[in-house]
């Protein structure tokens, strides 16, 4: 079955720097929209940064500090932060559309000390 692993996460002071990774394996014929989501605790999760069709799309509040980018062959999508902030803050999930289907990660904590 189609499974996505994500790595990454850890505590970091605000202004520093975290690339997150996320794999895919299984049986996969086809991948498309790529993207990751994020939420802190008592909010609603939001839409990060996704990538489709040889484009990327940015959330405003992590524009210009976050970079997107995938390695097809590896079935691998990373999300590369920059300059973090305090708000930055939550659970980050790697979204991957595989064979028509949605598929999650399991969540990987980033906490930026303020």
């Amino acid at each position: 079955q189609v499974q996505l692993v994500e790595s990454g996460g850890g505590l970091v002071q605000a202004g520093g720097s975290l690339k997150l990774s996320c794999a895919a394996s299984g049986r996969i014929f086809s991948i498309d929209t790529m993207a990751w989501y994020r939420q802190a605790p008592g909010k609603q999760r939001e839409l990060v940064a996704t990538t489709s069709d040889g484009t990327t799309n940015y959330a405003d509040s992590v524009k210009a500090r976050f970079t997107i980018s995938r390695d097809n062959a590896k079935n691998t999508v990373y999300l590369q932060m920059n300059m973090l902030k305090s708000e930055d803050t939550g659970v980050y999930y790697c979204y991957q559309r595989i064979n028509l289907r949605q598929y999650w990660g399991q969540g990987t904590q980033v906490t930026v000390s303020a």
